[in-house]
């Protein structure tokens, strides 16, 4: 994981301070800080660009509104996509409540290139992109944490509300489905 510098935290704080005192220009900062963050990490669950967009709006409202709860326990960026994790959550519960039409599973959102791509390199981006896609959603959501996001274990149990065990469970599992499907694809394509 990534070193913090301790500015890093302090300036976080004082912008939710800031926008906990109803200052919009520290909320634009905080917006510039995180809105990539937070639209990959909703982007990777809806799978929708539209989707993630909306999800982004409605965490930065979010922020608007609850940045004085904000009790610097954590990295604001475990906050913030603790806020993100309950609005994708939020958003799959409306989205049962009006059925839409499924997409083929095969295909793939050209604007929307991923971490992995650059994990893995160009020649394999492909295959591990359908390796992620074959993954179940709990699965890619600790890939993305972890590697993208570069959060720890117990950052990663903050956010999606699982014991830290399960998370160190969860991606020791997504680690090895991974490795078993690359390793088939690179078995059929070699």
């Amino acid at each position: 994981m990534k070193e913090r510098r301790p500015t890093e935290i302090d300036d976080a704080a004082g912008l939710l301070t800031r926008i906990a005192s109803g200052n919009e220009p520290a909320l634009r900062e905080f917006y510039q800080s995180y809105h990539r963050q937070v639209y990959a990490f909703a982007l990777k669950r809806l799978r929708e660009p539209a989707d993630a967009a909306d999800v982004l709006n409605e965490v930065m409202l979010e922020v608007w509104r609850s940045a004085g709860r904000f009790e610097g326990r954590s990295r604001a960026l475990t906050w913030v996509l603790g806020i993100a994790h309950h609005k994708t959550v939020d958003h799959f519960r409306r989205r049962k409540n009006h059925p839409q039409d499924e997409l083929d599973a095969e295909m793939e959102d050209e604007n929307s290139p991923t971490a992995f791509d650059v994990y893995a390199g160009a020649e394999n981006a492909s295959l591990l992109r359908r390796c992620l896609d074959g993954l179940s959603e709990m699965h890619r959501q600790i890939m993305h944490l972890a590697y993208f996001e570069d959060l720890s274990c117990e950052e990663i149990s903050e956010i999606s509300e699982c014991p830290v065990g399960t998370v160190k469970t969860r991606m020791f599992h997504a680690r090895r489905l991974l490795k078993r499907c690359l390793g088939a694809l690179a078995e059929a394509t070699g």
